[in-house]
């Protein structure tokens, strides 16, 4: 099923810098009954770098967001970490958005706010974190090729 739009979650949990995605996985399965882990990637910090972790393939429906088809037609990208009590680290949005701009470059999904979505427009949440900055991280999602370096040097500051 082709994906034609993205929805970003947190984990609400703390990153402890080990692996997590793991945890979320058994949770979803185990404890929900689900196939498989609800997202299709998921960004985490493992020791002292990000890494995208992998869930269910991009093909697959997800199961992170029910509301308004959702699961049919969008990429559940979760970022592992309570974002309602810090704000995610500049560098995992810095990483997480130049990797993400590729995925969604390679499967035709816009950049844009009527195509990336935080999960709190669908149902009564918070998620991705009331402090995650999702206009600075749609700005890095969509930088034009002569303003990346501009963009990423005002939201660093």
């Amino acid at each position: 099923m082709k994906k034609t739009h993205v929805v970003i979650h947190h984990s609400a949990t703390k990153d402890t810098g080990s692996v997590s995605w793991g945890a979320i996985r058994r949770y979803h399965v185990e404890t929900n009954g689900w196939r498989e882990i609800g997202y299709h990637l998921g960004v985490e910090l493992v020791e002292d770098h990000y890494e995208v972790m992998l869930g269910r393939g991009f093909d697959d429906i997800g199961a992170h967001c029910y509301q308004e088809g959702m699961n049919v037609k969008s990429l559940g990208v979760c970022f592992v970490g309570n974002y309602d009590e810090v704000p995610p680290p500049n560098e995992m949005l810095v990483f997480a958005a130049s990797h993400l701009r590729r995925i969604m470059f390679d499967l035709g999904i816009p950049a844009d706010e009527a195509h990336v979505h935080k999960h709190a427009e669908f149902a009564p949440k918070t998620c991705p974190g009331t402090l995650f900055p999702f206009s600075a991280f749609l700005a890095l999602l969509n930088p034009g090729p002569s303003d990346f370096d501009s963009k990423l040097a005002a939201f660093m500051r």
